[in-house]
């Protein structure tokens, strides 16, 4: 996967182009389709497809709203001509319409990325989050987490949740058999994960750690579920080079490491390091785009990196897998396992103090 140049001739290069051109209005036009149920409608009548006048009645659109809707998904193979008047779905169409996976990502480009990308080239050049201010004043997006609009807000932990929630079942396994005692949760987010050991493993306790406000969030839903004798609760900005304390068996970092920059996340493994029981074990969770067996799958990943450009901290993206294992290495930690296709798009990582240490 691009190793080589593909084998385009300029006429369908040139088309290819136009595309880019277009597609924040493509991207408009199918977002349209979806939320004002024209696609509903299109899957509903199937084979037989439907005309321009039947769906503005369906939909109460205007014949024109449905009209421009339709012959902009036409080019975008989101709907096709079954003859001059009637529409029909196509597999794009329905996939827009029904794929979750989909779903997550439009929604969070539409809620979370679209009005702050036009900030990118100023981003890329002050080395800023400048996006950002589109909905607020932060530093950070991860500052604002617990205080963004509700929908924004939905649409941010949809997004995160999705990946990695499908892979954490395949994943407790493959972390609990190492039978730890103590594990270190950093990055805790809302706690999905912690609660998930807890229930698997009823004798580990869990060190959760993450800034103050999604710590809250943590611990709403840890003492909810009734496990908060088992839980010690961490605010901590690891940025800032906070101590961990010593001795953990098992350090779990999901999704988290893609939010810092190389020289941030040797800082972290540092941190991390420090607080490991010498036989102990760093599993990272993260989704690395040269692992991914689908070309759809690396064209989402390198495209959520404009993301952390814009909106998140101006310094972060999804890495190559190779910087990960280098930043763990330049502070004396070696890689034991890497297992790829985990869940979606996931690989997990387990590191080790070296041996001569």
């Amino acid at each position: 996967m691009f190793k080589q140049k593909a084998p385009v001739d300029a006429l369908t290069a040139k088309y290819e182009a136009q595309k880019i051109a277009f597609a924040p209005m493509v991207f408009q036009t199918a977002k349209a389709m979806v939320d004002l149920k024209i696609l509903d409608h299109l899957a509903l009548v199937g084979d037989a497809g439907a005309e321009v006048k039947e769906i503005a009645q369906k939909t109460g659109l205007s014949e024109y709203a449905v009209e421009v809707l339709l012959e902009s998904g036409l080019s975008a193979k989101i709907v096709y001509l079954i003859d001059n008047d009637r529409f029909g779905l196509t597999n794009v169409g329905t996939f827009l319409l029904r794929d979750e996976m989909t779903r997550v990502n439009m929604n969070f480009v539409n809620d979370v990325c679209y009005q702050g990308m036009v900030h990118l080239q100023a981003a890329l050049l002050e080395g800023k989050p400048l996006g950002l201010k589109a909905m607020g004043e932060w530093k950070t997006i991860y500052e604002a987490l617990a205080s963004l609009p509700p929908k924004v807000k939905e649409s941010w932990f949809a997004f995160d949740h999705f990946y990695s929630d499908i892979a954490f079942h395949a994943l407790l396994p493959m972390v609990f058999e190492h039978h730890p005692l103590t594990l270190m949760d950093i990055g805790a987010n809302t706690g999905k994960w912690s609660l998930e050991c807890l229930a698997y493993n009823p004798e580990v306790h869990i060190i959760a750690v993450d800034l103050p406000g999604q710590l809250h969030v943590a611990k709403q839903n840890i003492d909810a579920a009734g496990f908060a004798e088992r839980v010690t609760f961490l605010p901590a900005n690891m940025l800032e080079g906070p101590s961990l304390g010593h001795g953990v068996d098992l350090i779990w970092m999901s999704q988290f490491l893609c939010c810092f920059s190389p020289t941030e996340i040797t800082a972290i493994f540092e941190s991390a390091k420090d607080a490991l029981h010498e036989d102990g074990v760093i599993c990272v969770l993260d989704t690395f785009w040269d692992c991914q067996r689908f070309e759809a799958s690396a064209f989402s990943l390198h495209n959520t990196s404009l993301y952390f450009t814009v909106m998140a901290n101006a310094n972060s993206k999804m890495y190559h897998s190779r910087v990960i294992r280098e930043c763990a290495e330049s502070v004396g930690l070696h890689c034991v396992l890497q297992k790829d296709e985990i869940g979606v798009a996931h690989t997990l990582m387990k590191f080790e103090k070296k041996m001569s240490e």
